[in-house]
């Protein structure tokens, strides 16, 4: 059986409340004692399959979690041993969903906020929102850094009610971190905490192009944001369960007085698209 009749054969199987979760928890603590956790047969050998692999082969999710990074060592990967342990707090956000678009399977793994979480930055004193993109081939074929075009594609988050052009990576001082592992590629994306526009809706963006604009998003009326219909290249929408009680409007102010863009950027929702601030 291959694996996209396999994925669809768990889908049709009911399991008890809560049962993904207990699963991925299980996958997570016996990954951190046991380096073995799936069956592999390479060179003739076998390895051995320990019961919470077995476990997580019963549910999509759970396989996955079990075959990826986790987020905390895609930070320990990236140099910051901080953020890893961030990663591993109950402060970190779980979300493993997933999106299929072209050729590529994107899920969003989980995010994180808070103060000195990178030492990759100046700003290390200040918030930050730190988040993991996993990446997979929809055929199998591995993604490797040296060939699949990580430059190609952007990840960058958005919030409704102001304009894709005006919060995004390029004000949200971002930077973003790749790289392949067994034919999976990884992003961690880092940039100023989200949390403060928390009583908005926050989306993280993942798309094949580069500066957001009109002709790659749409805003409704209501300031929510969507991909244009005519926009065909890969693309996945992540909504961010972020707590609404972290919102700090004194901070989304001073963000604004900061950018250097003009207050009407933030709520003109269709500016020239020469007009649209670049990287």
């Amino acid at each position: 059986m291959n694996w996209n009749d396999y994925r669809k054969a768990m889908d049709t199987l009911p399991f008890s409340a809560g049962f993904q979760e207990r699963t991925e928890e299980l996958v997570r603590r016996k990954a951190r004692t046991e380096k073995e956790c799936i069956t592999m047969k390479k060179r003739g050998l076998y390895r051995t399959l320990t019961i919470a692999a077995a476990a997580a082969l019963l549910t999509v999710s759970a396989y996955a979690a079990s075959r990826w990074l986790s987020p905390a060592q895609v930070a320990d990967i990236a140099g910051n041993p901080a953020l890893a342990q961030a990663f591993e707090s109950t402060d970190a956000v779980t979300v493993n969903q997933t999106v299929h678009t072209g050729s590529l399977s994107v899920t969003l793994a989980g995010l994180v906020s808070g103060e000195g979480l990178s030492n990759l930055t100046d700003q290390a004193d200040q918030a930050h929102t730190y988040a993991v993109i996993i990446l997979e081939s929809l055929d199998g074929t591995p993604l490797d850094g040296e060939t699949f075009p990580f430059l190609d594609y952007t990840v960058t988050p958005m919030v409704a009610g102001f304009t894709p052009w005006s919060v995004n990576n390029w004000t949200l001082d971002s930077g973003v971190t790749g790289f392949a592992r067994d034919g999976v590629y990884y992003y961690l994306l880092d940039v100023k905490n989200l949390e403060m526009f928390a009583d908005h809706t926050v989306y993280l963006a993942f798309y094949e192009g580069r500066t957001p604009s009109k002709e790659i998003f749409t805003v409704a009326q209501d300031g929510t944001i969507s991909f244009a219909e005519s926009f065909e290249a890969p693309h996945a929408l992540f909504t961010l369960p972020l707590e609404q009680s972290k919102a700090d409007a004194a901070a989304v102010e001073q963000f604004i007085q900061d950018s250097g863009l003009e207050p009407e950027w933030f709520t003109n929702f269709a500016p020239a698209a020469s007009s649209q601030p670049t990287a």
